[in-house]
């Protein structure tokens, strides 16, 4: 067949509309494309749930990507594996309850199980705001990421969502806007506690207990988690993210049915 130009661009930009408008108003709207993320979509779009997840890099995946210090590999522990299993993501029993697994597989992995649940991921796309309704949170203000980069002054658009998760990891990116311009975080100072060092024992317990609502109508999962509620990081080993990500569509599920 013949190839034509433009044909090509109005395919792009034809589906790319109709996909984008479809996600203007969502149950659950995510930031951050990272492992915790991902498992967070999953679940609640494997529920049923209409979800949007937008990720500021080109890329997907966080910091699972690059594994230990590039080396493409992961670790977890034994109560997480089966959530790589569930992706048909190959695991390895490297004994006394450590797990590894492929950097690379996981996260293509997570990423398409993610989509075959029903989850749409709007990539290159920063949230630079929220939504807010009677002191709840109720939906981003995004823009492109190349934008923001570029200091460009351009206007922001909005999607509305029941609930939002902040997974942006270390730097919490949604929540320091809202404690900046909404108000006081459930944390004990009302503020970000911010992440303590690395010591991946405590760091993995405690990235499950830190998901929860910080802010009604947000949720935050993954080292967002820790860095809000002021607990310490766990470097390449990502059990306590996939559980954190389980834990807070699980939340939002029960809110959504309540």
């Amino acid at each position: 067949m013949d190839i034509d130009d433009v044909t090509v661009t109005r395919t792009i930009f034809n589906r790319f509309s109709r996909e984008f408008q479809d996600s203007f108003d969502v149950d659950v709207a995510i930031a951050g494309a990272g492992p915790a993320g991902l498992i967070a979509s999953k679940y609640l779009a494997k529920a049923g749930k209409k979800v949007v997840l937008f990720e500021r890099k080109l890329s997907i995946g966080g910091g699972m990507w690059g594994g230990g210090m590039t080396f493409p590999v992961i670790v977890v522990q034994k109560e997480s594996m089966h959530l790589l299993k569930e992706a048909d993501i190959k695991v390895y029993d490297e004994e006394n309850g450590y797990y590894s697994a492929d950097s690379i597989e996981s996260v293509t992995k997570l990423c398409s199980s993610a989509v075959d649940a029903g989850v749409r991921i709007f990539n290159t796309i920063s949230v630079e705001d929220v939504l807010l309704s009677n002191k709840k949170v109720n939906g981003f203000v995004i823009n492109w990421s190349a934008i923001e980069v570029a200091g460009l002054h351009v206007d922001p658009l909005s999607i509305r969502a029941k609930y939002c998760i902040d997974a942006t990891g270390h730097p919490a990116e949604v929540c320091k806007i809202v404690r900046e311009k909404c108000g006081p975080l459930n944390t004990s100072s009302g503020n970000l506690e911010k992440e303590r060092s690395m010591c991946a024992d405590v760091g993995e317990r405690a990235v499950v207990n830190n998901t929860k609502e910080v802010y009604p109508g947000l949720f935050v999962t993954g080292m967002c988690a820790n860095a809000v509620y002021g607990s310490q990081r766990m470097g390449p080993i990502f059990g306590g993210m996939l559980l954190s990500g389980k834990k807070a569509a699980e939340l939002i599920l029960k809110k959504l049915k309540d």
